[in-house]
């Protein structure tokens, strides 16, 4: 069992942030206490193999949604609405899927996960936990390849900050070889079972193309009532706006 490193802050509608691969807890809502002033009690973990937490394997979903189960058991907290970002969207999707009950709401921010497409190029996944494994932060980075885009200086500068976060970099470098390999679930038909307010919040192409926008497109249209919420052409990403992330997360719960 994998020991976690859980935050719990403020008092009401507890609100989970569930972040992606190779991420911290830090970057679901990049830091902002927007939840907590708006009268949410926000519980932020990091995953397993990730920033603090403790390096247990597999880093798979079926682990990635029992640690989501427990963190929700040891707080007593019998439903929240619960937010994750790429690896933590797929995460809490799969929670939602097997334990409805417990599901308030879902905010799923940037999706990557394609069924269709599944398992994705593995081989440049395998690079990135190479690369880590090789030279670190800067062996990430140079594994990453050229970073191209008018946001091109921000990404590079948030994945040296985030990488550097991490006290198990091995341990990343395991997780970037695992969770490509797991399905959260088999196919989007799965989603149109889930019965509650889902919001999708994707990121244009052009700003994030590792996790396209065809792909939260698809996963609206799959849910029943889902609301797709993205920002203006040739604006940064809702998904990189601790702020306003946090009002589309307030405003979950219809």
């Amino acid at each position: 069992m994998a020991a976690l490193d859980v935050t719990d802050a403020g008092e009401g509608i507890p609100v989970v942030l569930l972040h992606g691969l190779t991420a911290t807890r830090r970057y679901v809502v990049m830091g902002s206490k927007a939840l907590e002033r708006s009268g949410h009690r926000v519980i932020a973990y990091d995953a397993r193999g990730h920033g603090r937490a403790e390096p247990t394997e597999p880093y798979d979903y079926p682990a990635l949604v029992a640690d989501l189960e427990r963190v929700l058991d040891e707080r007593s907290i019998d439903r929240a609405v619960l937010a994750g970002a790429s690896m933590g969207a797929h995460t809490l999707l799969r929670f939602a899927l097997d334990h409805p009950e417990r599901a308030r709401a879902l905010v799923a921010i940037t999706p990557a996960y394609d069924p269709a497409d599944f398992p994705g190029d593995l081989e440049r996944w395998d690079a990135l936990a190479d690369g880590l494994e090789r030279g670190g932060v800067e062996g990430f980075v140079e594994s990453y390849g050229p970073i191209t885009g008018p946001w091109a200086e921000t990404i590079e500068r948030v994945l040296r900050q985030r990488l550097s976060l991490h006290e198990h970099p091995e341990a990343v470098a395991q997780a970037l070889r695992q969770v490509p390999r797991s399905r959260p679930f088999d196919s989007l038909d799965q989603l149109a079972g889930l019965q509650l307010p889902v919001t999708i919040v994707p990121s244009r192409d052009e700003a994030d193309p590792g996790h396209p926008h065809s792909v939260g497109e698809a996963y609206a249209r799959a849910i029943p009532g889902a609301r797709l919420v993205v920002e203006d052409e040739g604006s940064s990403p809702i998904a990189w706006q601790g702020g306003q992330l946090s009002r589309v997360i307030a405003e979950a719960v219809r």
